[in-house]
């Protein structure tokens, strides 16, 4: 599939949503390894940016293997949302995507995130501005609507194609959900099949195994599935769901010495890029994600939440597979 002429994608290609304090460049680097066709990084603050803001100017470095990477911005204001689309641009992505679907309080109140889905024209307007100040595709993430009496993502969807947008992806959840209760995929089908969508339409929500990836392509016709939580801990699955599309057969998860080699990888790869401060403590979700479920883990786990040192950790890491059994998972 070619992606408004971005680049090249697979069938049915798997995306890694952006997420915030998750996919910073060691996430990506290991779902990337775990079969991630396209990815993004954390959403950046379009005030932060253009203020220079330290950690909004971290959020843009991206890496060739990465590739295909897009920078996602988000804001409320036409003016700032445009420099820092600009910003973003000079770190040489493969396109800008605008998150229209954050639902944290702090900023949808604002009418940034998906608070702009109270705010049709405005959310318009923005795109429209960014689509003409860069050279690059301009993407677009968002929800169904702001609460169950708001579900308008089908305007939402044809007016921000209007906009010049080369694709869309949508969580099947509207903001006062969050993220509770089951996504609903009904009205993202019904985005896809609309006679005028042209764009590739990528749905969100809930793909926590393969054979729901299977069913999501199969029943809507999407032309891509993004995963967000479900890769936390488990960023082999894409690679899962790429055999079983391919195959129909349900592939086994890693052995625990398998899990523990990719928690490994992801952790030296989170003190190279961030120090031994930021990247241990940075890890700590993920050492939590990786080992649910193990029996009979909880003093192991406390030393890894615990531990400070990077040499303590390697080596907690590496006793796992011989103190734990994978009867035991």
């Amino acid at each position: 599939m070619n992606l408004s002429g971005l680049t090249s994608l697979p069938n049915k290609p798997l995306l890694l949503a952006p997420m915030e304090d998750i996919t910073d460049p060691s996430f990506r680097y290991i779902c990337k390894k775990g079969g991630a066709d396209m990815m993004f990084t954390e959403f950046i603050s379009s005030d932060g940016l253009i203020r220079n803001g330290r950690k909004s100017i971290a959020k843009l470095e991206i890496f060739d293997y990465e590739r295909p990477v897009g920078i996602q911005i988000y804001g409320h204001l036409i003016e700032p949302m445009v420099k820092a689309a600009k910003m973003a641009e000079l770190a040489e992505p493969d396109l800008i995507d605008i998150n229209f679907g954050c639902p944290v309080k702090k900023i949808a109140r604002r009418g940034a995130g998906s608070g702009m889905m109270q705010n049709v024209p405005l959310m318009g307007q923005i795109t429209e501005a960014i689509v003409k100040s860069v050279n690059l595709p301009v993407t677009v993430k968002t929800r169904l609507g702001w609460d169950d009496s708001n579900k308008n993502i089908l305007e939402v969807a044809e007016r921000l194609q209007d906009a010049g947008i080369s694709a869309i992806t949508i969580h099947g959840r509207t903001r006062a959900q969050l993220y509770r209760g089951e996504a609903d995929w009904s009205l993202i089908g019904e985005v896809k099949n609309n006679p005028r969508m042209i764009i590739p339409v990528f749905g969100n929500g809930d793909i926590d195994r393969p054979e729901k990836a299977m069913e999501m392509f199969d029943r809507y016709g999407v032309d891509g599935i993004m995963i967000g939580r479900a890769a936390i801990g488990k960023p082999w699955i894409f690679n899962q769901i790429k055999k079983y599309l391919k195959t129909g057969v349900i592939p086994d998860d890693p052995t625990l010495h398998e899990k523990t080699d990719i928690a490994r990888a992801h952790f030296l790869k989170s003190i190279e890029r961030k120090g031994e401060k930021t990247g241990i403590f940075q890890m700590r979700r993920h050492f939590v994600s990786y080992f649910k479920g193990l029996a009979n883990f909880r003093e192991t786990r406390l030393k890894l939440l615990t531990s400070t040192d990077p040499d303590e950790i390697l080596s907690i890491l590496d006793k796992i597979p011989v103190m734990f059994t994978e009867a035991a998972l």
